[in-house]
Parts: C-alpha cells; sequence; structure tokens
C-alpha cells in the first residue's frame, strides 16, 4: 500500500511543496512515480519522514537531519531513542501543567496557593550544593541572582536553549559522529556559552567545562540528560566538551 503526496501531506501537516523539496536535495524519495508523474510514498517512506519531522521540532536544520539519518541503520533503534526523549519531555510538562493547575484551582477558590507545589518542573535550584561545592559560592551566587532575574518567558527560553542541546548532542551520537568532529564540537560551543550565560556571565574556563562534563558521567542526575545508562552517550558529551575545552579555553 502506498499513499499520494497529497495525502501524505495532508496525514503529516505538511505540504506537498514542502515533501518535494526533501525529495530534490534527497533527504526523501517517493518510493515510486505513477505513470502520471506524481509521487507516492509506502510504509517505508513515510517512517522516514517521521524521524525527519521529529528532528525537525528538535531544531535541527537539513544538512544535520541528513547526516543523522545517513549515519542510522537502525530505524527501530533511532524511534526508540525519539521516544526516550519525548517521554522525558512529557514528564516535564506535565509537572508544569499539574503545578499550575494547582495554582489556578487555588486562586479561583480564593485559596493561598502552596509555595512548595507552585514552582515543580521550574525548580533551578535543586543542584545548588553540587555548583557550590566544585565552583563556590560566587558562581552559585551570580547564577541565581541572573536566573532569578528572568521573565518566565526568558526561564523558559533558556532551559528550551538547554533541551536543544541536550537533544542535538543525542542525535549526533546516535548518527555515529566523533565527539571530536565537527558537528559535535558546534554543539559543544553552543553548551559552553550556554553554561556561561547560567553561571551569570562568570567565565567557565577550560577546567570548569572539562570538570562539568567529568560530573555528568559521575552523576546520573545529569547524565540520565544525555543517554540512556549504558549506551555512550553521556561519555560522548564529556569528550566533545574535553575536547573543545583544550582546544578552545587552554
Amino acid at each position: 500500500m502506498d499513499w499520494s503526496i497529497q495525502e501524505v501531506a495532508r496525514l503529516a501537516g505538511t505540504t506537498s511543496r514542502t515533501l518535494r523539496h526533501y525529495d530534490d536535495i534527497g533527504l526523501l524519495a517517493p518510493s515510486r512515480i505513477g505513470g502520471n508523474g506524481y509521487r507516492y510514498y509506502d510504509a517505508t517512506a513515510l517512517a522516514a519522514l517521521q524521524r525527519i519531522l521529529l528532528l525537525r521540532e528538535l531544531g535541527l536544520g537539513l544538512p544535520a537531519i541528513a547526516e543523522v539519518l545517513e549515519g542510522e541503520r537502525d530505524d527501530a533503534a533511532a524511534l526508540r531513542l525519539h521516544l526516550t526523549w519525548l517521554g522525558r519531555e512529557k514528564d516535564r510538562l506535565d509537572r508544569q501543567i499539574a503545578s499550575v493547575r494547582r495554582t489556578l484551582e487555588a486562586l479561583e477558590g480564593g485559596e493561598e496557593p502552596m509555595a512548595e507545589e507552585m514552582f515543580d518542573g521550574f525548580d533551578h535550584r535543586r543542584h545548588k550544593d553540587e555548583v557550590v561545592e566544585r565552583w563556590g559560592q560566587d558562581a552559585w551566587t551570580a547564577s541565581d541572582r541572573w536566573y532569578s532575574s528572568l521573565s518566565e518567558d526568558e526561564k523558559r527560553g533558556f532551559m528550551a536553549s538547554q533541551q536543544a542541546i541536550q537533544r542535538d548532542f543525542a542525535a549526533a551520537h546516535a548518527a555515529g559522529e566523533r565527539p571530536d568532529g565537527d558537528v559535535a564540537q558546534a554543539i559543544a560551543a553552543r553548551h559552553h556559552e550556554w553554561v556561561g550565560i547560567g553561571w551569570g556571565g562568570k567565565p567557565v574556563d577550560a577546567d570548569a567545562f572539562i570538570g562539568l562534563g567529568d560530573m555528568y558521567v559521575a552523576d546520573p542526575r545529569f547524565g540520565r540528560n544525555y543517554g540512556e545508562p549504558g549506551d555512550g552517550g553521556v561519555e560522548f558529551v564529556r569528550d566533545a566538551m574535553r575536547t573543545y575545552a583544550e582546544r578552545n579555553l587552554r
């Protein structure tokens, strides 16, 4: 069974023009061309399109998506990785939704919202002790002061940037990129910039950046953001960060 380009566009919420563009750049070819010149897509092509749309939602550009797909040989494994990402995002959003719902119910009922329940899924202070122990009270104070000064939209934007970096690292690892390669190093540069912003402008030198990567591996609370236990994802991130630090921060 296959579907016409118009049917696929409707099902996927995209356009025929977009699908033709994907074909033109070699990203997604139709499974066959009919005698009428129309493009048709089978189930395998639809699965590939699902992967492309998922990667687009993660913020990857078309060249990066092409690299990811080129490096993947196991569609099921790739989809399991995406399912893991989506599950984590769902858990975070479910916590935020529940938090906002409780606040709304309290306000509408004329009650005082419970402060300890209002920011579930938003808390940036849960790692304070680790930051102070590793980088000092000044680092924490600068970071906390900066974060507290942000609007809610700015906070969401900052965390969205972090999630995009995590997903891009995972996608690069899944695609078989090298931690010292151009793709991983570009992500590491974004991560270094993000850390510096989060530290309230405090310089993130080579030793601090390397130490942060080591902490990701040592502490599963951090490492789980970059892959499943034993899949090598967090070690990939650590090695990319170390390489970036040695090349650019010494």
